[in-house]
């Protein structure tokens, strides 16, 4: 899989490709990504998320705000960018507290109903289109960190885990359709927590504060998921988070899912007794299939 390129017809004569980085490791992911297949990104790095290590990753980067909507603009056009990729967390709270909006940005957050993550990012997109820059499903580089469906650790999730699951997923997918959060508690099926701004990990450790142990985790995608942003992750730190609060098993979409550095994931996490599987869409773990499980994979 390596070896195959996963963007054709990516070569100059297509315009520059261009990558606008919030916090954490997934614009490095992107960027490495990018160049096994040849691609030099122009980095436009968000000042109040992304990681200063940036500037030695890339070889064309420039700091924006989080309100600088008309320079980040002018700057993918400074560099001939047709194509960029979205990636990293950008906090939801920043909405309200540190963001400055110049005129293009206030204008467009004026016009806008609800100022959820799809209506925000939508409309950036939309924007980014009319300036002849696309807008690109932020995973394109990464598919051997989207995982198919199955169980990614030795141990499935037993009887108990797999009815939590199947009750949470029922949340979870609700709660997503909202556009709230992706990330629900359940434990004995009853929900303890839901995501909203605060994100997945304090969800977690506020699940722990409340009920306590043994816990599950269901993360899920948005029905209609815009795979351009806001994609679900997991990481080592989600996993040291669940090892902390009692947490026995996590539940992802397969297909719609990032897991960073994924050995390590599963590593920690099977050194844990955390269970991890990746569900298909609109395949919810039942407690029945659950019964004959409890013993691990060869």
């Amino acid at each position: 899989m390596a070896d195959t390129p996963i963007i054709s017809n990516a070569g100059p004569s297509n315009g520059r490709w261009g990558l606008i980085a919030g916090n954490g490791r997934f614009p490095f992911l992107v960027l490495e990504g990018a160049r096994s297949q040849g691609i030099e990104m122009a980095v436009i790095a968000l000042r109040e998320e992304a990681s200063p290590e940036l500037e030695r990753a890339a070889q064309r980067l420039h700091w924006v705000s989080l309100g600088e909507l008309s320079r980040t603009i002018d700057l993918l056009h400074q560099e001939g960018v047709t194509r960029a990729v979205m990636a990293g967390q950008v906090r939801h709270n920043k909405i309200f507290s540190s963001i400055r909006p110049d005129w293009k940005l206030a204008k467009l957050l004026f016009s806008l109903p609800r100022k959820n993550t799809d209506s925000l990012i939508g409309a950036v997109a939309r924007i980014l289109e009319e300036e002849g820059i696309k807008l690109v499903d932020s995973t394109s580089f990464l598919r051997p960190l989207v995982p198919e469906p199955g169980v990614l650790t030795k141990r499935a999730p037993d009887a108990r885990e797999a009815g939590d699951i199947a009750y949470g997923r029922e949340i979870a997918l609700q709660l997503a359709g909202l556009d709230l959060g992706q990330t629900v508690v359940i434990r004995d099926r009853a929900c303890v927590a839901v995501e909203a701004m605060e994100g997945t990990d304090e969800t977690i450790e506020r699940a722990a504060r409340i009920a306590g142990g043994p816990l599950v985790v269901v993360k899920v995608a948005k029905p209609k998921q815009d795979m351009r942003f806001d994609v679900p992750v997991i990481g080592l730190k989600t996993v040291e988070v669940m090892k902390r609060s009692s947490v026995t098993a996590l539940a992802i979409d397969a297909g719609r899912t990032l897991v960073f550095e994924r050995p390590k994931v599963v590593e920690a996490a099977e050194a844990a007794g955390i269970a991890i599987e990746a569900l298909a869409l609109n395949s919810p773990t039942a407690p029945k299939e659950a019964a004959e499980r409890g013993v691990t994979r060869p």
